[in-house]
């Protein structure tokens, strides 16, 4: 992808227009490709431009087409956006993060760029998030630390940067299945695949929950009886796809119209019951409505509102690294990630769920170099050179806050998707490698690059150890040899 842009901005760092020339690299067929420029400008929206426009082109070439992953085309269309606020930053001589909260969303400007997607004025988490982070005592102690560290050491330099993250989704209609057996087990049936994204076990969770009113703890003696059949054409018919982050919620919304079914039908027969005997076991209620020749079995087609089809995710990250400046290596330090998932289905899953997907966009932003050659073969074919996440990239210090935000009765059970939005925020590792880089120009007056500048440059992604090595200068190790023999041996600094 080559991004070119045109950014207007006042002297106090305020933006006022930005327009921007998207190539996408499609490769031999356009596969998903299309689908790459609203999702990126669509993350890139993020930030209050004032006035936007931008061209996007679909570009064939000789190399393999692209296909989607996690997070396709937001994850470039957020990186895109902050390396345009550290170029301006750079360019006004001032701290990054002001120029980031400068320009962040009123809930007035949400509205104006993502329209009925922003939702209620309530449920604007991010400018919050942000300040908590990048506003706290903590935070400015870390960045004077990381400072105090750059003065004091030559060949090891840290950054620390701080990214906020808008990620919108779409909901979309989904079936869903619940079969009661007569043993009193309970069979489910939804239109998404269980990949690891715990689907199956927010599904078990919401079958529980649903039919809870027929027990007397209020479902928990379910959870055991629920088991998840993996559907097929023809027992599941518009099963659709699993994708976009919202099938979760989406098959738990149908489940949960299912057991809605269920329960108007058990009801009057477990009233029936207790009016007879008392308290009454769901074994008991089951059988009876066995023998009544009651419909065991509840099908639903859920479809979202037309006024809510789509809302936004909201998150923010504080990384730290650590660069070799002689061989680039970088390592993290420490990440802080808040992330907000409204009224949690599980809370547990989605942790796991904002871990994985940082991690993994750690990969996407420093190590997963693709490589072609001029006849546009993959040279990075396999793990010895196209380099994977590994349990060192996984940051030494990893803190994982949910925040749960206000509730919104149009979302499902007022949760938030956690699949793919998190990926975003890896970003802030990158950006921290930026500042960190920065020190090093600045130490050893390497001004190479298009801008002749120290603080001014150019770091595409993956940002590789060669890539990190090259930015802070190959001759760094002759500059110093030449300043300690300019100075003489007494006044060298070790």
């Amino acid at each position: 992808m080559k991004v070119k842009y045109s950014v207007g901005f006042k002297s106090d760092g305020k933006i006022t227009a930005l327009h921007l020339d998207l190539g996408i690299n499609s490769g031999i067929s356009p596969d998903v490709s299309p689908l790459m420029p609203p999702a990126i400008i669509g993350a890139l929206k993020k930030y209050n431009w004032g006035n936007l426009a931008f061209d996007a082109k679909v570009c064939k070439t000789n190399v393999s087409s692209k296909s989607a992953m996690r997070g396709p085309g937001d994850v470039q269309g957020s990186f895109i956006a902050e390396a345009i606020i550290e170029h301006v930053a750079s360019a006004l001589s001032v701290d990054t993060n002001t120029i980031r909260r400068k320009n962040l969303h009123d809930y007035k400007s949400l509205a104006v760029f993502y329209g009925e997607s922003a939702g209620e004025a309530s449920t604007y988490s991010l400018a919050t998030m942000f300040d908590k982070l990048a506003s706290s005592p903590d935070y400015q102690h870390r960045a004077e630390m990381v400072e105090h560290f750059n003065r004091s050491n030559m060949w090891k330099k840290r950054g620390i940067s701080c990214v906020p993250i808008t990620y919108e989704v779409r909901l979309r209609p989904t079936p869903g299945k619940v079969s009661i057996m007569n043993d009193g087990s309970i069979a489910v049936e939804v239109g998404g695949v269980e990949i690891g994204q715990g689907l199956w076990t927010k599904v078990k969770q919401m079958t529980a929950f649903g039919l809870g009113q027929l027990c007397t703890d209020g479902g928990e003696c379910l959870l055991d009886k629920v088991r998840v059949i993996q559907a097929d054409t023809l027992s599941m018919i518009q099963g659709g796809f699993t994708g976009g982050s919202t099938t979760s919620e989406t098959s738990c919304e149908a489940v949960r119209l299912s057991c809605a079914a269920l329960v108007d039908r058990l009801k009057p027969i477990k009233e029936s019951l207790e009016a007879k005997t008392g308290t009454v076991e769901w074994s008991a209620i089951i059988a009876q409505a066995s023998m009544a020749s009651v419909n065991l079995s509840a099908h639903a087609y859920w479809t979202p509102d037309p006024s809510f089809s789509s809302y936004l995710n909201y998150g923010a990250a504080i990384s730290e690294v650590e660069v070799d400046v002689l061989t680039g290596a970088t390592t993290i330090l420490r990440s802080d990630l808040v992330y907000d998932c409204g009224q949690s289905l599980n809370p547990a899953v989605d942790l796991g769920q904002v871990e994985g997907a940082f991690v993994q966009g750690v990969g996407f932003f420093t190590n997963e170099e693709y490589a072609t050659n001029s006849d546009g073969m993959v040279i990075n074919d396999g793990t010895w050179t196209y380099k994977i996440p590994t349990v060192d990239t996984i940051p030494k210090q990893f803190n994982v806050e949910l925040i749960n935000s206000a509730r919104d009765q149009k979302r499902v059970l007022s949760s938030k998707a956690s699949g793919e939005p998190p990926l975003l925020l890896a970003c802030s590792v990158h950006c921290a490698m930026r500042e960190a880089i920065r020190a090093a120009r600045k130490e050893f007056s390497v001004c190479t690059g298009p801008a002749n500048s120290a603080v001014t440059f150019q770091m595409d992604v993956p940002a590789t150890m060669p890539v990190v090595k090259e930015l802070c200068g190959l001759d760094v190790v002759e500059r110093y040899l030449e300043s300690v023999s300019a100075a003489g041996p007494t006044t060298a600094k070790a």
